[in-house]
């Protein structure tokens, strides 16, 4: 028994009670257990669970059924759909439905509405998936399915990029020396190719067990021809336009992996510990006459930096102009043999470099860093006269000496300040990371281990090392090889934005952001490209075409005859630009899609990735963003809040979440639509967390859910829609329940359009486990068991579960896909569509259409009722007393005493307790016997009374409630007690109302659920 199906009756103590001491009425059914899950509001729902379905069961067995003669009377629940979800093989079976009929397809080419295209971003083809793969394309796929109820054509592209060094360096560890000493770029090329459209298959395969929808026989892959060509033929109009040049400039490098890195390729280490250095920079000639001339010659600028490989490349010195500077004495340990040393450091910091280098630090002049400009110093390294320049507000006092030791080849901010004052942008490493002839006597060396080292110590020997130290901060690092990264110029195509800057901006400002926030542009995006090709060539034999066609092939026609002055480009192209070409090469080139999509949807990694560089191809080329709205969502950590990792074991896998681990005790097989409920439930729109503990909640939401649909199955095994009963006949209690239907189920397609899933999760949980499981599904089983199949009340009743299971079916589907489909296939009756046709699967509806009528219900009327709910919680607070005082067992048992202080509130409670139907009578909505509404409050029914209580709320003022024991005797048929039992001579155990139908029912059904 689940808490919330106790909630309303017993207190968590009732299990001390021995289930052999709590009968059961008759009517009862598993329902009430767990397969409802949730369904019932009360333990006493678990206590009538038990006897007279045993006996049931025992009757089809051919045992000896010792009474309960009018067991085949009572409407017990009949379903074909199963109590548990048996995932590992229902949902693969769904899907092969779905697939063998192309419901897919169908449904969205008979769907009249516009085209809604989510364009998926390519995932790398290098490896298995993860969660966070499985949280990105079912949030792609709620969003598709959902469309498709909109009566949207719904064509879902999947992408797979399948181009770039990860892929290349997996295939290159799986070879052997022999393999690798024979190998040619066009072979490695095959075998990356290879690779990477057998990990498309892979995980292909994985996407579809997560039950998502998409075009899976015609995916796009970047390494297909016709995607190159186009790619090419974005590339080819930016070069018309004159947005492609090349240049010279410091990018982020990977030695380790001997390329280039955008900036969504880097890790940043928290704990990258760097030889920092403070280092002497000998001034040779004032910018001002007579302003330093008193300390010459033995007066320097004073640097610090984290990088001292990066010296040999210094081309000046960078100071803040609005900074103070100070000329400081330095103490003896530091002093030169020709006389006294001064240094130049940002005044604010004297104090903190005294205690730093253990020296005194007297300030002998101060000026602001402006009068600075244009100074010169000698290169510590080369011996060249090199200038002080202006910098920006990148320069702090924050650390360091305020004084910047620039090296345009090596910094983005030493670039920029460079092109300022036109600096050479020297850059003497190569593509391993070692130093190249350019750096002299460090020629060979490593950047990062023998070559830093080689300039601390040359620098040390020049005596213009002042300190060196330890120093941990962030660095980038190769989020390939996990190896650090380097700053380093290097010939390449760029694009340049500074024709379609304004653009681009008013673009941004027109998409559609979700979360709202400030888009990150970066307008200096690299674009590594090759030099002249024919998009035309491509199309037809692909990118391979460069290495095994000669220069005289490439080139059209008209310049073949020069083929002699042109040489082929060896670069590669960026995979930014690669994948940011998905727009050109599959929106604009397939049919069924349209440009631009309606929606993007990535991680939030990808606003400096593939968002970025969609757009600005986009904008350069057709001037127009390819998608109306962005949607971001984050990562995917622990329970916990941390990162997955394998050395942690804290990795969630999304197959063994789904099938099952080796040891399924402790990794179960929770199914796809588990994993797709978690994905809703989640607020997606930052970090999202996810592990044992919240699978096991999500597992059981699912089941209480699968539970509640079972229960509107289940009860509408007999269900013609000619019994159903106008709406205008409806019972007070059945209109409630439908202006509750289409109250939530309006406020979910909000959140579906929206795209806030995790409030569609909360509202199914609240309205469809605990709202109407506890109170408006409990108190119809009466009605429903025992009412009589032909009873006005039935059939209304089941009017209204026809509706809920009509509605929420649809409601889940866009997340519980095969939990919908599976209660559809299960459908008890033939559901027709307004064009006449049945509908055979789920997806063949649409989202239920407003109904005013339900939300016409006079509000008086829903205030009221809502109060009911919480008085009947007051009393069943009070029928737990009686029952633990012994006094009852059942509810039924019991009778309740109820006196309003407010006589409006009594008038409508006595119309209630007097209803002329028994769905809107107060003692069916108590689920007890009797309820008798008191029209004065004297001592003598107080004193009566053992179990008395209070409800109050400032619209209905006090309320007084008493329970005794229920007045007359018990009916053997609905365990309700009455007085005209024993009235009827040929059947003196019964109640008038069974009495009314036992001779209407049928005779003993088959079966009843199991």
């Amino acid at each position: 028994m689940d808490a919330a199906s106790c909630c309303r009756v017993f207190s968590t103590q009732r299990c001390r009670f021995p289930l052999r001491r709590l009968a059961a009425p008759p009517w009862s059914q598993p329902f009430c257990t767990e397969s409802s899950g949730g369904l019932s509001a009360a333990s006493i729902s678990k206590r009538r669970s038990r006897g007279p379905v045993m006996a049931a069961k025992k009757a089809e067995q051919g045992a000896k059924q010792e009474d309960g003669k009018y067991k085949h009377t009572v409407d017990l629940p009949k379903t074909t759909f199963g109590l548990r979800a048996n995932s590992v093989v229902r949902e693969p079976e769904l899907q092969k439905l779905w697939e063998e009929n192309q419901v897919l397809k169908r449904v969205s080419e008979r769907n009249s509405g516009a085209t809604f295209v989510l364009h998926d971003g390519p995932p790398y083809a290098n490896g298995d998936l993860h969660m966070g793969h499985a949280l990105n394309k079912i949030l792609k796929d709620i969003i598709n399915r959902y469309k498709l109820l909109q009566n949207h054509k719904v064509s879902f592209v999947p992408g797979w990029d399948c181009h770039g060094l990860p892929i290349e360096l997996k295939v290159l560890k799986s070879m052997d020396k022999e393999t690798l000493g024979a190998l040619t770029p066009i072979k490695l090329r095959q075998k990356a190719a290879k690779f990477a459209k057998a990990t498309v298959d892979a995980q292909m395969k994985s996407f579809k067990r997560y039950g998502v929808w998409a075009d899976w026989s015609n995916p796009y892959l970047t390494l297909s021809p016709e995607y190159e060509a186009a790619q090419l033929e974005v590339f080819g109009q930016m070069v018309m336009k004159g947005y492609i040049y090349r240049g010279r400039k410091p990018v982020h490098w990977s030695p380790s992996s001997r390329t280039a890195l955008a900036e969504a390729e880097l890790e940043y280490s928290e704990n990258h510990v760097s030889r920092s250095i403070y280092a002497a920079f000998k001034i040779t000639n004032p910018s001002k006459s007579g302003m330093l001339d008193e300390f010459l010659p033995n007066v320097s600028l004073v640097i610090w930096t984290t990088t001292p490989w990066t010296i040999p490349a210094n081309a000046a010195v960078a100071v803040n102009p609005e900074l103070a500077y100070a000329v400081a004495e330095v103490g003896s340990v530091l002093s030169s043999e020709k006389g006294k040393l001064f240094v130049i450091v940002a005044s604010d910091l004297v104090t903190t470099l005294e205690s730093k280098w253990g020296v005194k630090l007297v300030v002998q002049k101060s000026f602001p860093g402006s009068a600075l400009e244009h100074c010169r110093y000698v290169h510590p390294v080369n011996g060249n006269e090199c200038s002080v320049v202006l910098g920006g507000d990148y320069i702090t006092t924050e650390s360091g000496t305020g004084l910047v030791h620039t090296a345009p080849g090596h910094g983005q901010e030493d670039y920029i300040t460079g092109l300022k004052y036109g600096l050479p942008i020297i850059s003497p490493v190569d593509d391993e990371g070692n130093f190249t002839a350019e750096a002299g006597q460090f020629s060979g060396l490593s950047v990062l281990g023998a070559g830093n080292a080689a300039v601390v110590k040359y620098l040390d020997e020049q005596y213009s090392l002042i300190l060196e130290e330890p120093y941990k901060h962030k660095y980038p690092y190769d989020w390939r090889s996990k190896e650090p990264t380097i700053f380093r110029a290097t010939e390449q195509w760029f694009a340049s934005v500074d024709g379609f800057r304004n653009a681009a901006m008013d673009a941004i400002r027109q998409v559609a952001w979700v979360p709202s926030q400030y888009f990150p542009m970066h307008f200096a995006v690299s674009l590594e490209s090759s030099g002249l090709r024919d998009e035309a060539i491509v199309s037809k034999k692909g990118s391979d075409a460069w290495w095994y066609m000669t220069t005289e092939e490439l080139l059209p026609d008209k310049y073949r005859d020069k083929a002699s002055e042109y040489r082929k480009g060896t670069d590669t192209m960026d995979v930014w630009f690669d994948s940011g070409s998905s727009w050109a090469a599959v929106l604009a080139k397939r049919d069924g899609l349209k440009f631009p999509a309606d929606i993007y949807l990535e991680g939030s990694d990808q606003h400096r990735g593939w968002f970025q560089s969609s757009l600005l191809t986009s904008i350069a080329t057709t001037g127009k963003a390819p998608y109306s709205s962005v949607i971001t969502h984050g990562f995917v950590l622990d329970e916990k809040g941390f990162k997955m990792s394998k050395s942690i074991g804290n990795v969630v896998d999304p197959v063994k979440l789904i099938d099952g681990g080796k040891n399924q005790r402790e990794e179960p097989a929770y199914g796809a639509d588990v994993l797709r409920l978690w994905v809703s439930s989640v607020d997606y729109t930052g970090d999202v967390l996810i592990g044992p503990q919240i699978l096991r909640q999500m597992s059981d939401m699912y089941r209480k859910l699968r539970g509640t649909m079972r229960f509107l199955l289940s009860n509408l095994h007999d269900w013609k829609l000619d019994n159903s009963v106008p709406y205008s006949d409806l019972p007070k209690i059945d209109k409630y329940a439908l202006f509750q239907l289409e109250t939530v189920v309006a406020s979910m397609k909000d959140s579906y359009e929206n795209y806030q899933f995790f409030k569609v999760y909360q509202m199914l949980q609240r309205f469809a486990i605990v709202g109407l499981s506890n109170f408006y599904l409990d108190v119809a089983k009466d009605r429903l068991y025992v009412g009589g199949r032909v009873s006005f009340t039935r059939k209304s009743c089941q009017t209204v579960l026809t509706a809920h299971l009509l509605y929420l079916v649809r409601a889940i589907a866009p997340i519980m896909p095969h939990l919908a489909e599976d209660v559809w296939q299960n459908l008890p009756f033939q559901y027709t569509l307004q064009d006449g046709s049945v509908a055979k699967f789920v997806f063949d509806l649409k989202w239920p259409e407003k109904n005013e009528e339900w939300l016409s219900v006079p509000k008086d009327d829903i205030d009221f009722l809502d109060i009911i709910l919480e008085l009947r919680s007051e009393v069943n607070k009070i029928l737990e007393n009686a029952r633990t005082g012994k006094l009852i067992g059942s509810s039924l048992d019991a009778k309740v005493y109820i006196h309003a202080e407010s006589s409006d509130t009594a008038l409508k409670l006595k119309e209630l307790s007097s209803a002329s139907n028994d769905a809107d009578a107060l003692h069916h909505l108590f689920i007890t016997s009797q309820v008798e509404v008191l029209a004065t409050l004297n001592e003598e029914t107080t004193s009566s009374v053992s179990y008395t209580g209070k409800f109050s709320d400032p619209r209905t003022g006090d309320i007084w409630i008493g329970v005794t024991r229920a007045d007359g005797a018990k009916c053997e048929r609905c365990w309700n007690y009455t007085r005209d039992v024993g009235s009827f001579h040929d059947h003196p155990t019964l109640c008038a109302r069974c009495y009314g139908v036992i001779d209407l029912q049928p005779q003993p059904a088959a079966a009843a659920v199991s």
